[in-house]
């Protein structure tokens, strides 16, 4: 059996994610202190008990995300055993990406949580609040999706942002320019067409201020070769160079997550066990809709470890 670990993104934070792990495991209450030493913040605090409009915030969201997940990882190396050496490759959604690198100690839990505070307000800087917008096409594909921002009036930046998986493409830019597009999606394929409730025009090219500013971070972070392969979003191939996961990282501000393609890479490369770690169970049904003979658990909580542990 093959297992590849996997971390979600943004968008799937919750008021209380951690808490039980933190009750329950010291290894979860390590990790919470170091994101919060790293931060100098109560970022656990406000992850156990909100206020949920300010764990939104990008700058809040990205590094407590990446905290559970490191969390729950650690739970599961200490409490079932898991290995990630024996794993054959990690990836994430996005931020996740910064997840699955420390899962993989190719960045300590301490830069990760950094990289990530210096990504949230790089990229809610980026573009005055109210003028980018992202929306989910249901039922689209690449092909319909790229005809209907063709067809769609206007001059703004409209892109793909993110290939989920079958039937779930996400497109990013200027809102006029994004409402348009969901208006000519119907007519191309899409089932339903809707706006997203984030704050910026994520994936697309008027990310590129938050990319420069990365590019400067990432310079100077310490990366380390991972224990096990990364699966880029961008690329959707595995890398293990320093080098190219810097550059990498940049790029993916920008550019679209190929999500679809880095599962059914993994999986044509022998992967028959997926195991989601943090928060929710995003990942899981994507990968449900790709690799549909693959094995999929999600860790996040107390039982789910439990669960692991049995299983």
């Amino acid at each position: 059996m093959a297992r590849a670990l996997i971390f979600p993104g943004q968008g799937s934070q919750t008021v209380g994610m951690g808490r039980a792990l933190a009750e329950a495991f010291p290894a979860a209450r390590e990790v919470f202190q170091e994101v919060d030493d790293a931060l100098s913040q109560k970022l656990s605090r406000l992850m156990f008990e909100g206020p949920m409009e300010t764990l939104t915030l990008t700058v809040n969201a990205q590094p407590a995300l990446m905290a559970h997940s490191i969390a729950a990882l650690r739970i599961l190396e200490k409490e079932a055993g898991l290995d990630v050496e024996n794993c054959m490759f990690v990836a994430g959604h996005s931020l996740g990406e910064y997840s699955a690198l420390c899962a993989a100690r190719a960045l300590s839990v301490t830069e990760a949580a950094r990289l990530l505070r210096i990504r949230g307000e790089a990229m809610q800087a980026a573009v005055p609040a109210g003028e980018g917008a992202m929306a989910a096409l249901l039922g689209a594909d690449i092909e319909g999706t790229e005809k209907a921002i063709a067809a769609a009036p206007g001059t703004g930046v409209c892109e793909i942002a993110n290939d989920n998986a079958p039937g779930q493409i996400v497109i990013s830019g200027e809102r006029a320019r994004v409402e348009a597009v969901c208006e000519k999606a119907r007519g191309f394929g899409a089932k339903m067409a809707k706006i997203l409730p984030v704050s910026a025009p994520f994936h697309s090219s008027l990310m590129a201020p938050a990319a420069r500013r990365m590019e400067d971070a990432l310079a100077k972070a310490a990366i380390s070769a991972p224990r096990i392969p990364l699966v880029a979003n961008v690329t959707a191939k595995a890398t293990s160079s320093p080098a190219e996961i810097r550059a990498l990282l940049v790029r993916q501000v920008t550019g679209r997550v190929r999500w679809t393609e880095s599962v059914a890479h993994m999986a044509e490369q022998g992967v028959d066990r997926f195991v989601e770690i943090g928060t929710g169970k995003v990942l899981a049904g994507l990968v449900k809709r790709i690799a549909k003979d693959a094995t999929i658990i999600s860790v996040g909580e107390p039982a789910d470890v439990e669960a692991f542990v049995k299983g």
